[in-house]
């Protein structure tokens, strides 16, 4: 079985794919990392990167061709990307959705609290300040995608599961997750 998924930013992408990927023992992939990565190698912030990314289809064609290449050669993983989805169609596919304050608030704790800058989002001073940084991404992101595959990253009709996590904590979004999976499995024995 492979599980794609996406959301989002602060809807509890990285935390649920952990979690489940552990739980369902599947090999766990995580795209945004590698795009963090990328545009810390060329000196910007994700936002930046996402930027050049709009008129540079470099920036995606990284992570895009990973993807397929994966999609191409194993089996029995977990993988967390924008475009996973759609690269990966023979796939459950599981978008999470938040209320963008909610998300903003999430991740401006995180970064917040934590000792080291893994998001590269920048230095948001507030989580107004966040918040507009996500719209922005998210923006991008919806941009690109319609751009260099004519796919909207957001409607609901491209994921079998669409998931708002908004009032939920993360016991709660796995729970009713892992319950949708197993039945997914059941009726669906090897989706290749």
């Amino acid at each position: 079985m492979i599980i794609t998924l996406s959301g989002a930013p602060g809807s509890g992408k990285s935390t649920v794919a952990d979690v489940l990927a552990n739980k369902f023992h599947l090999k766990r992939y995580y795209m945004g990392q590698i795009r963090r990565d990328e545009a810390k190698k060329h000196g910007m912030t994700l936002e930046e990167f996402n930027k050049l990314g709009e008129n540079e289809d470099w920036t995606d064609k990284i992570v895009d061709d990973y993807q397929k290449k994966l999609g191409e050669t194993e089996d029995n993983f977990f993988i967390e990307g924008r475009t996973s989805f759609f690269i990966i169609p023979k796939s459950l596919k599981i978008y999470l959705e938040v209320d963008p304050k909610v998300g903003a608030e999430r991740i401006f704790n995180q970064i917040k609290n934590s000792t080291q800058d893994t998001r590269n989002e920048g230095q948001p001073k507030t989580v107004d300040e966040m918040e507009e940084s996500l719209k922005n991404r998210v923006e991008s992101d919806i941009r690109r995608y319609k751009k260099y595959y004519n796919v909207d990253i957001i409607n609901p009709a491209n994921y079998d599961i669409f998931f708002d996590t908004t009032d939920l904590n993360p016991d709660q979004v796995i729970e009713t997750l892992s319950k949708k999976i197993e039945e997914y499995s059941k009726n669906h024995k090897n989706p290749r």
